[in-house]
Protein backbone atom coordinates (compact mmCIF):
# COMPACT_ATOMS: atom_id res chain seq x y z
CA UNK A 1 0.00 0.00 0.00
CA UNK A 2 2.86 2.39 0.84
CA UNK A 3 4.43 1.80 -2.57
CA UNK A 4 1.13 2.43 -4.36
CA UNK A 5 0.59 5.68 -2.45
CA UNK A 6 4.16 6.79 -3.18
CA UNK A 7 3.82 6.20 -6.93
CA UNK A 8 0.35 7.77 -6.96
CA UNK A 9 1.69 10.88 -5.26
CA UNK A 10 4.61 11.09 -7.67
CA UNK A 11 2.29 10.85 -10.67
CA UNK A 12 -0.07 13.47 -9.27
CA UNK A 13 2.80 15.91 -8.68
CA UNK A 14 4.09 15.24 -12.18
CA UNK A 15 0.61 15.93 -13.56
CA UNK A 16 0.34 19.20 -11.64
CA UNK A 17 3.75 20.34 -12.86
CA UNK A 18 2.93 19.65 -16.50
CA UNK A 19 -0.54 21.19 -16.23
CA UNK A 20 0.65 24.41 -14.58
CA UNK A 21 3.55 24.87 -16.99
CA UNK A 22 1.45 24.42 -20.13
CA UNK A 23 -1.48 26.41 -18.70
CA UNK A 24 0.69 29.48 -18.06
CA UNK A 25 2.17 29.29 -21.56
CA UNK A 26 -1.25 28.79 -23.10
CA UNK A 27 -2.71 31.73 -21.20
CA UNK A 28 0.02 34.05 -22.46
CA UNK A 29 -0.62 32.95 -26.05
CA UNK A 30 -4.37 33.42 -25.65
CA UNK A 31 -3.90 36.86 -24.12
CA UNK A 32 -1.83 38.08 -27.07
CA UNK A 33 -4.37 36.60 -29.48
CA UNK A 34 -7.38 38.20 -27.77
CA UNK A 35 -5.68 41.59 -27.54
CA UNK A 36 -5.57 41.48 -31.33
CA UNK A 37 -9.21 40.39 -31.58
CA UNK A 38 -10.50 43.17 -29.30
CA UNK A 39 -8.07 46.09 -29.73
CA UNK A 40 -10.62 48.65 -28.55
CA UNK A 41 -11.56 46.91 -25.30
CA UNK A 42 -9.86 47.67 -21.95
CA UNK A 43 -7.12 45.28 -20.91
CA UNK A 44 -9.23 44.09 -17.94
CA UNK A 45 -12.08 43.00 -20.23
CA UNK A 46 -9.72 41.08 -22.50
CA UNK A 47 -8.01 39.45 -19.52
CA UNK A 48 -11.42 38.42 -18.20
CA UNK A 49 -12.24 36.70 -21.49
CA UNK A 50 -8.91 34.86 -21.43
CA UNK A 51 -9.38 33.70 -17.84
CA UNK A 52 -12.87 32.44 -18.66
CA UNK A 53 -11.55 30.61 -21.71
CA UNK A 54 -8.77 28.85 -19.83
CA UNK A 55 -10.97 26.18 -18.16
CA UNK A 56 -12.08 24.91 -21.56
CA UNK A 57 -8.60 25.16 -23.07
CA UNK A 58 -7.18 23.11 -20.19
CA UNK A 59 -10.07 20.64 -20.14
CA UNK A 60 -9.73 20.02 -23.87
CA UNK A 61 -6.08 19.02 -23.63
CA UNK A 62 -6.21 17.08 -20.36
CA UNK A 63 -5.27 13.86 -22.21
CA UNK A 64 -2.05 15.50 -23.36
CA UNK A 65 -1.26 16.45 -19.75
CA UNK A 66 -1.74 12.82 -18.73
CA UNK A 67 0.57 11.59 -21.50
CA UNK A 68 3.39 13.98 -20.67
CA UNK A 69 3.01 13.47 -16.90
CA UNK A 70 3.13 9.68 -17.24
CA UNK A 71 6.16 9.71 -19.54
CA UNK A 72 7.99 12.17 -17.28
CA UNK A 73 7.23 10.10 -14.17
CA UNK A 74 8.37 6.76 -15.57
CA UNK A 75 11.56 8.24 -17.06
CA UNK A 76 12.45 9.74 -13.66
CA UNK A 77 11.72 6.44 -11.91
CA UNK A 78 13.94 4.63 -14.41
CA UNK A 79 16.83 7.06 -13.97
CA UNK A 80 16.67 6.79 -10.18
CA UNK A 81 16.54 2.96 -10.44
CA UNK A 82 13.35 2.92 -8.38
CA UNK A 83 11.73 0.62 -10.91
CA UNK A 84 14.60 -1.81 -10.39
CA UNK A 85 13.87 -1.77 -6.65
CA UNK A 86 10.17 -2.39 -7.33
CA UNK A 87 10.97 -5.44 -9.43
CA UNK A 88 13.53 -6.65 -6.87
CA UNK A 89 10.81 -6.51 -4.21
CA UNK A 90 8.82 -9.03 -6.24
CA UNK A 91 6.27 -6.60 -7.61
CA UNK A 92 5.18 -7.03 -11.20
CA UNK A 93 5.03 -4.10 -13.58
CA UNK A 94 1.24 -4.10 -13.57
CA UNK A 95 1.01 -3.99 -9.79
CA UNK A 96 3.50 -1.15 -9.69
CA UNK A 97 1.33 0.83 -12.08
CA UNK A 98 -1.78 0.53 -9.93
CA UNK A 99 -1.19 3.86 -8.14
CA UNK A 100 -0.71 6.05 -11.25
CA UNK A 101 -3.62 4.36 -13.03
CA UNK A 102 -5.94 5.01 -10.08
CA UNK A 103 -4.88 8.67 -10.00
CA UNK A 104 -5.54 8.96 -13.73
CA UNK A 105 -8.99 7.43 -13.24
CA UNK A 106 -9.66 9.84 -10.37
CA UNK A 107 -8.56 12.83 -12.47
CA UNK A 108 -10.91 11.72 -15.23
CA UNK A 109 -13.86 11.18 -12.88
CA UNK A 110 -13.37 14.53 -11.11
CA UNK A 111 -12.88 16.24 -14.44
CA UNK A 112 -16.21 14.94 -15.74
CA UNK A 113 -18.18 15.31 -12.50
CA UNK A 114 -16.84 18.70 -11.37
CA UNK A 115 -14.78 20.20 -14.19
CA UNK A 116 -17.35 19.65 -16.93
CA UNK A 117 -20.13 21.77 -15.32
CA UNK A 118 -17.59 24.50 -14.53
CA UNK A 119 -16.33 24.48 -18.12
CA UNK A 120 -19.93 24.62 -19.40
CA UNK A 121 -20.66 27.74 -17.35
CA UNK A 122 -17.46 29.58 -18.31
CA UNK A 123 -17.72 28.62 -21.99
CA UNK A 124 -21.27 29.97 -22.25
CA UNK A 125 -20.18 33.18 -20.51
CA UNK A 126 -17.23 33.59 -22.89
CA UNK A 127 -19.55 33.13 -25.85
CA UNK A 128 -21.88 35.87 -24.58
CA UNK A 129 -18.99 38.25 -23.85
CA UNK A 130 -17.48 37.79 -27.31
CA UNK A 131 -20.81 38.62 -28.92
CA UNK A 132 -21.17 41.67 -26.67
CA UNK A 133 -17.67 42.99 -27.36
CA UNK A 134 -17.96 42.40 -31.11
CA UNK A 135 -21.39 44.07 -31.28
CA UNK A 136 -23.12 40.93 -32.60
CA UNK A 137 -26.38 39.48 -31.36
CA UNK A 138 -26.86 35.85 -30.48
CA UNK A 139 -29.65 33.91 -32.12
CA UNK A 140 -32.49 33.55 -29.63
CA UNK A 141 -33.55 29.93 -29.97
CA UNK A 142 -35.81 27.60 -28.00
CA UNK A 143 -36.88 23.98 -28.33
CA UNK A 144 -40.30 22.70 -27.34
CA UNK A 145 -42.33 19.57 -27.97
CA UNK A 146 -44.02 21.39 -30.89
CA UNK A 147 -40.83 22.33 -32.69
CA UNK A 148 -38.13 25.00 -32.92
CA UNK A 149 -38.51 28.73 -32.21
CA UNK A 150 -35.97 31.21 -33.55
CA UNK A 151 -35.74 35.01 -33.58
CA UNK A 152 -33.82 37.37 -35.82
CA UNK A 153 -33.92 41.14 -35.71
CA UNK A 154 -32.60 44.46 -36.86
CA UNK A 155 -33.46 48.18 -36.99
CA UNK A 156 -36.43 47.47 -39.28
CA UNK A 157 -38.04 45.09 -36.80
CA UNK A 158 -38.06 41.52 -35.52
CA UNK A 159 -38.92 38.21 -37.13
CA UNK A 160 -40.09 35.21 -35.12
CA UNK A 161 -39.55 31.88 -36.84
CA UNK A 162 -41.22 28.59 -35.98
CA UNK A 163 -40.36 25.26 -37.64
CA UNK A 164 -41.70 21.75 -37.17
CA UNK A 165 -38.19 20.29 -37.61
CA UNK A 166 -34.75 21.14 -38.97
CA UNK A 167 -31.75 19.53 -40.62
CA UNK A 168 -28.91 18.24 -38.46
CA UNK A 169 -26.81 21.37 -39.12
CA UNK A 170 -29.85 23.65 -38.51
CA UNK A 171 -29.30 25.20 -41.93
CA UNK A 172 -32.66 24.04 -43.32
CA UNK A 173 -36.03 24.47 -41.60
CA UNK A 174 -39.01 22.30 -42.55
CA UNK A 175 -42.60 23.64 -42.51
CA UNK A 176 -41.41 27.03 -41.17
CA UNK A 177 -43.60 30.01 -40.32
CA UNK A 178 -42.14 33.54 -40.34
CA UNK A 179 -43.88 36.36 -38.45
CA UNK A 180 -42.55 39.86 -39.21
CA UNK A 181 -43.03 42.61 -36.62
CA UNK A 182 -42.41 46.35 -36.85
CA UNK A 183 -40.09 48.01 -34.30
CA UNK A 184 -43.16 48.98 -32.24
CA UNK A 185 -44.36 45.36 -32.14
CA UNK A 186 -47.08 45.66 -34.80
CA UNK A 187 -47.40 42.47 -36.91
CA UNK A 188 -46.62 43.11 -40.58
CA UNK A 189 -46.89 39.78 -42.37
CA UNK A 190 -47.00 36.03 -41.95
CA UNK A 191 -45.13 33.67 -44.24
CA UNK A 192 -45.65 29.91 -44.45
CA UNK A 193 -43.23 27.78 -46.47
CA UNK A 194 -42.57 24.15 -47.22
CA UNK A 195 -38.89 24.59 -46.41
CA UNK A 196 -36.40 27.41 -45.81
CA UNK A 197 -32.65 27.13 -46.37
CA UNK A 198 -30.22 29.62 -44.87
CA UNK A 199 -27.78 30.81 -47.50
CA UNK A 200 -25.38 33.73 -47.31
CA UNK A 201 -27.39 36.56 -45.82
CA UNK A 202 -30.90 35.28 -46.63
CA UNK A 203 -33.52 32.60 -46.06
CA UNK A 204 -34.35 30.93 -49.39
CA UNK A 205 -37.90 29.54 -49.19
CA UNK A 206 -40.01 27.38 -51.48
CA UNK A 207 -43.75 26.62 -51.66
CA UNK A 208 -44.53 29.95 -50.00
CA UNK A 209 -47.79 31.56 -48.90
CA UNK A 210 -47.72 35.18 -47.68
CA UNK A 211 -50.37 36.97 -45.59
CA UNK A 212 -50.31 40.78 -45.24
CA UNK A 213 -51.17 41.65 -41.63
CA UNK A 214 -50.53 45.38 -41.81
CA UNK A 215 -53.68 46.40 -43.72
CA UNK A 216 -57.31 46.46 -42.66
CA UNK A 217 -58.43 43.92 -45.27
CA UNK A 218 -58.93 40.23 -44.58
CA UNK A 219 -55.40 38.73 -44.64
CA UNK A 220 -56.64 35.43 -46.07
CA UNK A 221 -58.45 37.14 -48.93
CA UNK A 222 -55.28 38.99 -49.93
CA UNK A 223 -52.88 36.09 -49.39
CA UNK A 224 -50.62 35.22 -52.28
CA UNK A 225 -48.68 32.12 -53.20
CA UNK A 226 -45.17 32.03 -54.59
CA UNK A 227 -42.86 29.27 -55.67
CA UNK A 228 -39.85 30.89 -54.03
CA UNK A 229 -39.15 33.80 -51.73
CA UNK A 230 -35.97 35.28 -50.26
CA UNK A 231 -35.86 37.07 -46.90
CA UNK A 232 -32.70 38.89 -45.78
CA UNK A 233 -31.16 37.60 -42.56
CA UNK A 234 -28.10 38.45 -40.48
CA UNK A 235 -28.04 34.94 -39.03
CA UNK A 236 -25.46 32.31 -39.90
CA UNK A 237 -25.52 28.59 -39.29
CA UNK A 238 -22.77 28.96 -36.72
CA UNK A 239 -24.73 31.57 -34.78
CA UNK A 240 -27.81 29.33 -34.81
CA UNK A 241 -25.76 26.38 -33.61
CA UNK A 242 -24.26 28.52 -30.85
CA UNK A 243 -27.71 29.70 -29.84
CA UNK A 244 -28.85 26.10 -29.90
CA UNK A 245 -26.05 25.33 -27.49
CA UNK A 246 -22.80 23.55 -28.24
CA UNK A 247 -22.45 20.29 -26.31
CA UNK A 248 -19.77 21.79 -24.09
CA UNK A 249 -22.15 24.61 -23.09
CA UNK A 250 -24.41 22.07 -21.34
CA UNK A 251 -23.32 20.45 -18.03
CA UNK A 252 -22.91 16.71 -18.29
CA UNK A 253 -25.55 16.20 -15.59
CA UNK A 254 -28.14 18.01 -17.73
CA UNK A 255 -27.30 16.28 -20.99
CA UNK A 256 -29.58 13.20 -20.61
CA UNK A 257 -32.68 15.38 -20.14
CA UNK A 258 -31.58 17.72 -22.94
CA UNK A 259 -31.06 14.78 -25.31
CA UNK A 260 -34.47 13.36 -24.41
CA UNK A 261 -36.13 16.73 -25.07
CA UNK A 262 -34.45 17.02 -28.46
CA UNK A 263 -35.49 13.54 -29.53
CA UNK A 264 -39.03 14.12 -28.31
CA UNK A 265 -39.15 17.29 -30.42
CA UNK A 266 -38.01 15.38 -33.51
CA UNK A 267 -34.51 16.86 -33.74
CA UNK A 268 -31.27 14.94 -34.03
CA UNK A 269 -29.43 14.65 -30.71
CA UNK A 270 -26.52 12.61 -32.08
CA UNK A 271 -23.97 15.36 -31.51
CA UNK A 272 -24.99 15.70 -27.86
CA UNK A 273 -25.21 11.95 -27.32
CA UNK A 274 -21.71 11.59 -28.76
CA UNK A 275 -20.36 14.24 -26.39
CA UNK A 276 -22.11 12.64 -23.42
CA UNK A 277 -20.76 9.15 -24.13
CA UNK A 278 -17.31 10.58 -24.78
CA UNK A 279 -17.33 12.29 -21.40
CA UNK A 280 -18.32 9.05 -19.67
CA UNK A 281 -15.44 7.24 -21.40
CA UNK A 282 -12.87 9.92 -20.51
CA UNK A 283 -11.59 8.29 -17.25
CA UNK A 284 -11.01 4.98 -19.06
CA UNK A 285 -9.08 6.80 -21.75
CA UNK A 286 -6.86 8.49 -19.15
CA UNK A 287 -6.04 5.11 -17.59
CA UNK A 288 -5.22 3.72 -21.04
CA UNK A 289 -2.84 6.62 -21.72
CA UNK A 290 -0.94 5.97 -18.48
CA UNK A 291 -0.57 2.27 -19.29
CA UNK A 292 0.47 3.00 -22.88
CA UNK A 293 3.12 5.47 -21.71
CA UNK A 294 4.38 2.93 -19.18
CA UNK A 295 4.64 0.19 -21.81
CA UNK A 296 7.42 2.10 -23.57
CA UNK A 297 9.19 3.87 -20.68
CA UNK A 298 9.35 1.58 -17.62
CA UNK A 299 12.55 -0.05 -18.81
CA UNK A 300 15.88 0.89 -17.22
CA UNK A 301 17.23 4.30 -18.19
CA UNK A 302 20.50 2.78 -19.40
CA UNK A 303 18.72 0.43 -21.77
CA UNK A 304 19.36 0.87 -25.45
CA UNK A 305 17.16 3.29 -27.38
CA UNK A 306 15.57 4.77 -24.25
CA UNK A 307 15.26 8.15 -25.94
CA UNK A 308 13.56 6.53 -28.92
CA UNK A 309 11.13 4.72 -26.62
CA UNK A 310 10.19 8.01 -24.95
CA UNK A 311 9.55 9.59 -28.34
CA UNK A 312 7.44 6.63 -29.43
CA UNK A 313 5.43 6.78 -26.19
CA UNK A 314 4.61 10.46 -26.74
CA UNK A 315 3.75 9.94 -30.41
CA UNK A 316 1.53 6.93 -29.66
CA UNK A 317 -0.23 8.82 -26.86
CA UNK A 318 -0.89 11.82 -29.09
CA UNK A 319 -2.00 9.48 -31.87
CA UNK A 320 -4.53 7.81 -29.58
CA UNK A 321 -5.85 11.23 -28.57
CA UNK A 322 -6.45 12.29 -32.17
CA UNK A 323 -7.79 8.85 -33.10
CA UNK A 324 -10.38 9.26 -30.36
CA UNK A 325 -11.31 12.70 -31.74
CA UNK A 326 -11.61 11.24 -35.23
CA UNK A 327 -13.90 8.48 -33.95
CA UNK A 328 -16.07 11.12 -32.28
CA UNK A 329 -16.38 12.96 -35.60
CA UNK A 330 -17.50 9.73 -37.26
CA UNK A 331 -20.01 9.20 -34.47
CA UNK A 332 -21.42 12.72 -34.79
CA UNK A 333 -21.84 12.32 -38.54
CA UNK A 334 -23.61 8.98 -38.17
CA UNK A 335 -20.93 6.92 -39.89
CA UNK A 336 -20.63 4.60 -36.87
CA UNK A 337 -22.83 4.06 -33.78
CA UNK A 338 -22.41 6.58 -30.98
CA UNK A 339 -21.49 4.01 -28.29
CA UNK A 340 -18.89 2.40 -30.56
CA UNK A 341 -17.33 5.76 -31.44
CA UNK A 342 -17.10 6.81 -27.78
CA UNK A 343 -15.96 3.58 -26.14
CA UNK A 344 -14.00 1.66 -28.77
CA UNK A 345 -10.84 3.87 -28.80
CA UNK A 346 -10.39 3.97 -24.97
CA UNK A 347 -11.11 0.26 -24.51
CA UNK A 348 -8.93 -0.75 -27.47
CA UNK A 349 -6.08 1.44 -26.20
CA UNK A 350 -6.45 -0.05 -22.70
CA UNK A 351 -6.17 -3.64 -23.90
CA UNK A 352 -3.39 -2.83 -26.32
CA UNK A 353 -1.38 -1.22 -23.51
CA UNK A 354 -1.98 -4.19 -21.21
CA UNK A 355 -0.84 -6.54 -23.95
CA UNK A 356 2.36 -4.57 -24.54
CA UNK A 357 3.21 -4.46 -20.83
CA UNK A 358 2.60 -8.17 -20.39
CA UNK A 359 4.70 -8.97 -23.45
CA UNK A 360 7.61 -6.65 -22.72
CA UNK A 361 7.79 -6.86 -18.94
CA UNK A 362 6.08 -9.95 -17.59
CA UNK A 363 6.77 -12.58 -20.15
Amino acid sequence: MTLHLYLARRFFMSFLGVALSIAVLLMMIQLVDKLGDFPDRPFGDVLGVVLLEMPWEIYDILPLFVILAAVGLFVRLSRSSELVVVRAAGRSALRGLLGPVCVALLIGILGVAVGNPFVAATSKRVHDLKLLYSGAESAALAISSEGLWLRQGGPEGQTVIFAQSASSDLGTLYDPTFLDFAPDGTPLRRIKAGAARLDDGAWEMRDVKVWDLAGDANPEAGAERRNTLSIPSDLTRQRIVDGFGRPRYIPVWDLPDFIADLEESGFSARRYAMWFQGELARPVFFAALVLMSAAFTIRHARAANMGLMVLIAVIVGFGLHYLRNFAQILGESGQIPVALAAWAPPVAALFMALGLILHLEDG
